[in-house]
């Protein structure tokens, strides 16, 4: 049989290929012009730059290798890695192969896929031959193996470190079958091959003999090239409406991340890119504590992604969320999902919700201070003793301050941002930022993260925000005599906002480590727990959210310390509900629990009066 007179089979991938071709570059472009005018000069300004080298370096890290999801799971790392790294070393090898072999740097592109069909008796007849054989047999082996460990992911998934798959729609099924077939039809097609023309790699060609000896080889060859055609060609087609999208766009997000390219307060171009860019490996509905201790698989960063992309969003998806920043934190693809999340909240609240109009004449009266000034905060006003452990050190350090809400509270303007509210989140840091302006304080010292945050990010203050913690931190360095250290035991927990938030890890420990024994927890830092009493989750129940604290709480006693520390008056707040064996307080509480006693003045007689020795 002359096989060079069928040679039609390779038009299925060649269509699917030319698809992709045409497709990807028109729907990048119109992204692109979704982006802002100041966004495409960022583009052009770094595009021929160092930062695209970066970029670069990070797309073979994060798109081939996988590191993060090898960081996360080894076993599930390795399979990632060998499905994106194994398939793309079979293009580029398969092309040289090609190109040395036939001696035409520009034979057709469909010629390395099919290159064992075309040169069937390919016998090596040198060193050079007989390496790209094995090499090629060797790779063909490396993605089956990450094939097998996908497909037993999906019935055993633990054995890969989740606790459970994503649940998939249709377009992503359609593509998946596609692509768990390409590669057993692509040995399947080549180990035929070499069973008919006895001429092969290790691999197939051992594959191939035990094939011819029980199928008629022959004439199955054909259809098993057609085959593994078709599955190329139909994964091609299948691939941009599918979580397959991922695969190109996720080197294009990163080169716009780069570049300099951010997620905006509305849903842009740079939305767009992120969105297609989730892979629907469901990470962040494994590190999700709603999923894992509430019982809400719905509404994790995977599905609202998802749902967002099909334009079937409901509000119970978009609204039960904590904020938290787990989910972002495990991200491979390092999504920003809580800015999107907050982009579609303020699209749907904005449409019914008037904006707050205040006179100035109705705000509270500012202190007037050259030196510290406390905001408290809502949350700081619901746990006083917080606000007064900060007063009494304060007061013992001899710093200038005044507190900015001491006749009452004024909310940061954060919660209302997080349930979408903008315009009244503007309203109310505008007449903030005015009232901070008018104290002309030389620093605002906040004991909220969720103050913090928003104060950093969102107002245009010309005097540096400082959280408690590193203020303290930098006070008790410069007064070691301040504290004493009480060697008592204690855990920390890092709040969501202060930590995966705002990046706030060592501070707060090397203040602690002052004063006490910090003892280590199983979640810390990025992957510290959320209390549960996020204020931005709009559809939790009350029972539910007790299931996350409970939880939360339960790790951070493990270790049996003698009291745990926060430093968010939230967590304290919310990890105080209820009896709780061992006490939670902040971190100005425990250092106000180790000031240094103060000397009180001896007062000794000398005749009739009594006299003050220092």
């Amino acid at each position: 049989m002359n096989l060079s007179d069928h040679p039609f089979f390779v038009w299925p991938f060649v269509a699917g290929m030319a698809f992709l071709c045409i497709y990807l570059p028109a729907v990048y472009l119109k992204w692109l012009r979704k982006t802002s005018a100041r966004d495409r000069k960022k583009i052009s300004a770094a595009i021929f730059s160092v930062k695209t080298i970066r970029a670069i370096r990070e797309i073979f890290s994060e798109c081939l290798l996988h590191r993060r999801i090898f960081r996360f799971n080894p076993t599930l790392g390795y399979m990632h890695m060998s499905l994106a790294f194994g398939w793309f070393l079979l293009i580029v090898v398969g092309k040289t192969e090609t190109m040395l072999y036939t001696r035409d740097g520009f034979n057709p592109p469909y010629l390395p896929v099919f290159f064992k069909y075309f040169y069937p008796d390919h016998i090596p007849a040198n060193f050079k031959g007989l390496f790209f054989l094995t090499l090629m047999d060797l790779l063909l082996l490396f993605v089956l193996s990450g094939l097998t460990l996908a497909i037993f992911k999906r019935f055993k998934s633990k054995f890969l470190g989740m606790k459970k798959s994503t649940r998939h729609i249709l377009p992503d099924r359609i593509a998946l079958t596609f692509l768990w077939l390409i590669f057993p039809l692509r040995w399947l097609a080549e180990s035929l091959t070499s069973g008919v023309y006895n001429a092969g790699g290790f691999f197939t060609l051992s594959s191939g003999r035990a094939l011819a000896s029980l199928l008629p080889a022959e004439q199955l060859l054909l259809p098993a090239w057609w085959a593994y055609s078709i599955a190329l060609g139909g994964f091609f087609v299948a691939l941009p409406f599918s979580r397959y999208m991922h695969i190109f766009t996720e080197a294009a997000l990163i080169l716009l991340k780069h570049w300099g390219v951010k997620t905006t307060q509305r849903a842009n171009g740079y939305t767009d890119f992120e969105i297609h860019s989730c892979s629907r490996c469901g990470i962040c509905a494994n590190v999700c504590q709603l999923s894992a201790d509430a019982g809400i698989n719905h509404s994790q960063a995977v599905y609202f992604l998802r749902d967002l992309r099909y334009n079937r969003l409901q509000p119970e998806t978009a609204e039960n969320c904590l904020f938290c920043g787990r989910c972002s934190a495990a991200c491979p693809v390092d999504i920003q999902v809580d800015d999107i999340r907050l982009q579609q909240r303020t699209n749907r609240a904005n449409r019914c919700a008037p904006a707050i109009r205040r006179p100035a004449a109705q705000l509270p009266g500012t202190p007037e201070t050259g030196g510290v000034l406390y905001f408290a905060g809502c949350m700081t006003h619901l746990t006083p003793s917080v606000k007064e452990a900060i007063r009494t050190i304060l007061n013992r350090a001899d710093v200038k301050f005044s507190i900015l809400d001491e006749a009452g509270g004024i909310c940061c303007g954060r919660p209302a941002m997080q349930a979408g509210f903008r315009q009244q989140a503007e309203s109310i840091i505008q007449q903030t930022t005015e009232m901070i302006l008018r104290s002309e304080a030389s620093l605002l010292l906040v004991s909220c993260p969720i103050c913090y945050k928003v104060f950093n990010e969102e107002y245009q203050l010309p005097i540096p925000v400082k959280h408690h913690s590193v203020f303290f931190k930098e006070l008790a360095a410069a007064k070691p005599e301040l504290f004493k250290n009480s060697r008592k035991r204690i855990t920390y927990h890092d709040s969501c906002e202060l930590g995966r938030g705002s990046g706030i890890y060592e501070e707060p420990r090397e203040l602690l480590r002052r004063v006490a024994h910090l003892v280590p927890t199983a979640h810390e830092r990025e992957d510290a727990l959320c209390c549960g009493g996020s204020l931005a989750n709009l559809a939790i129940s009350p029972a539910q959210r007790d299931l996350i604290t409970d939880t939360a709480y339960e790790q951070l006693i493990a270790p049996a310390p003698d009291y745990v520390v926060t430093s968010c008056p939230m967590c304290k707040k919310t990890f105080s509900k209820g009896k709780r064996d061992i006490p939670v307080v902040d971190i100005a509480e425990a250092l106000q629990m180790a000031l240094t006693p103060e000397e009180k003045p001896v007062r000794v007689k000398v005749g009739k009066k009594a006299e003050v020795l220092a």
